[in-house]
């Protein structure tokens, strides 16, 4: 298990790490947000991160994003709903994040908006892209359409596109699908100008995402070491 140094030095190398790619592709680093992807990682782990001056926090799960934010109360973090987005439990998520990155099914999308309209809150949201057709997310062709119906929605506002690519052998063979993300974005954005944020790339392939444009990174093991579950 990592202990604090470790973590601060992740960090501190991530944060490097970021700040090379961006350099590469002649970007601003403050242009990326680091989420630390905290799946199974205790609060007391995820505490050292944000002491050391993470600002974002994502969940895969709705129990542990409602055991692990009380824990972190005191702190000024933004928590991402990183797992897939279910009706049965979309009006939890609503209540419990700040940002939703992925939203793709209509009756989740429904609930979730539902839910957080009641409470008076609007909720950021990325649309899920599945380039794979195995994976939980929207087909390309299907994501003009549910931005349509998805951005009329009282109580969420999309904000952009996510996407994990498929598994590949090297960082630099995850490049085309990051491209394809990015080059979807730039198409929506004629008709959703608001459409701006990519969140793609995970430990072993952020500096290629930042490259390609990516503005939110989700990184877990690189940051809180190897997870034991």
């Amino acid at each position: 298990m990592a202990d604090p140094d470790d973590v601060r030095t992740n960090l501190s190398t991530i944060r490097a790490t970021i700040e090379a790619a961006a350099a590469r592709a002649g970007r601003d680093p403050r242009e990326v947000t680091l989420v630390g992807a905290a799946k199974t990682v205790p609060a007391e782990v995820v505490g050292w991160a944000v002491e050391a001056g993470l600002t974002a926090v994502g969940e895969n799960y709705v129990q542990e994003l409602r055991t692990v934010r009380p824990l972190l109360a005191q702190h000024a973090i933004r928590w991402h709903y990183i797992g897939t987005l279910r009706s049965g439990t979309a009006h939890h998520v609503a209540d419990l994040a700040d940002v939703v990155e992925t939203v793709a099914g209509a009756r989740a999308a429904q609930r979730l908006a539902g839910r957080a309209a009641r409470s008076g809150r609007t909720l950021d949201v990325l649309l899920e892209v599945d380039f794979t057709g195995e994976r939980a997310g929207l087909a390309p062709d299907e994501v003009g359409e549910a931005a349509a119906s998805i951005g009329a929605l009282d109580g969420l506002r999309i904000r952009g596109l996510m996407t994990v690519p498929p598994v590949t052998v090297t960082a630099q063979l995850a490049r085309p699908w990051f491209a394809r993300l990015r080059d979807l974005r730039d198409g929506l954005r004629e008709r959703f100008p608001q459409v701006l944020d990519l969140s793609m790339g995970m430990s072993l392939d952020y500096g290629v995402a930042i490259e390609e444009g990516a503005t939110i990174v989700r990184i877990g093991t690189a940051l809180f070491g190897p997870r034991t579950s």
